[in-house]
């Protein structure tokens, strides 16, 4: 089994420390081999696990340009120094649940310079988004998501590095990559990205939400989508307005629509076994 290490990231006060505490508990009670838990953080936290070791984040990426949607701030991540070294990481938003083991995420590792994120646009990384990157001289590639990222510390320095150089100069507000942090990863490492598999880990306005009700019953009924629902290890929450101890306090057969459309339908019949889940991780006091 493959030690490795679990990288958690909070500046402001939208986390509460209860919250990250949650976190942690429910990735060391499910996950085999999480040698440690580093919290990057702009702040002390007050209260936090002792188990999670707090380590500050470098000034520069806490520019307000950087804390802003684009969330560059998180390119922090592969800051040499920042994260220790010696291990694999695998980093998580603060709005994901964990529903098993996330050492699984470790096999999307082909090398140790493997970067790996969930899917978000239709060209999906691979040989041929790889390809059309070299032809066009790095202006099309495959993106990610970055509310999960699995990479190693040692062979990632040269994001940060890059990020470092473009995004001081003159041009920077006009180069597309430097947009959102996860544009950024994905344009940087499009030669050694890899995708994390959605029967292991989705995002959820994507898997569990969509603009008619009539689909999201039509894809829960389906008995291949339901099979690789029941063996997720984690559902993230990008973009969803409401957090998860919102959804648990949601009465039943409730609707709520984000901005591009899409809905939610708070019933077991749209989210199976789900729904229970989240009322009984999130509706719980934390510890």
């Amino acid at each position: 089994m493959t030690s490795w290490q679990c990288v958690l990231i909070a500046w402001g006060d939208r986390y509460p420390v209860a919250e990250i505490n949650r976190l942690v508990a429910s990735i060391r009670a499910q996950s085999q081999g999480p040698a440690r838990f580093v919290l990057l953080s702009d702040r002390p936290r007050e209260g936090l696990d002792p188990g999670v070791e707090l380590r500050p984040i470098p000034d520069w990426f806490l520019a307000p340009e950087f804390r802003g949607s684009g969330c560059q701030a998180k390119l922090c991540l592969f800051e040499p120094g920042v994260v220790p070294d010696d291990l694999p990481a695998i980093y998580l938003d603060l709005d994901t649940m964990v529903l098993g083991d996330l050492s699984r995420l470790l096999d999307v590792m082909e090398t140790p310079q493997t970067v790996a994120m969930l899917q978000s646009a239709i060209l999906p990384f691979g040989a041929f988004a790889r390809w059309l990157y070299r032809v066009t001289g790095q202006r099309r590639y495959a993106r990610g998501n970055s509310s999960i990222v699995v990479y190693h510390p040692a062979h990632t320095g040269f994001i940060a590095a890059r990020f470092r150089e473009l995004s001081s100069r003159p041009d920077a507000r006009s180069f597309k990559p430097l947009r959102a942090d996860e544009r950024f990863i994905s344009w940087v490492a499009q030669p050694v990205m890899r995708a994390v598999p959605q029967r292991l880990v989705v995002k959820f306005p994507t898997e569990y939400m969509q603009p008619w009700r009539w689909l999201v019953h039509l894809r829960a009924s389906l008995p291949w989508i339901r099979r690789r629902r029941a063996g997720l290890i984690a559902v993230t929450f990008p973009g969803v307005r409401l957090k998860g101890e919102d959804l648990a306090a949601l009465p039943e057969g409730a609707m709520v629509a984000d901005r591009k459309g899409r809905r939610l339908f708070w019933t077991d019949r749209a989210l199976g076994g789900l729904r229970r889940r989240i009322i009984e991780h999130y509706g719980r006091a934390p510890g």
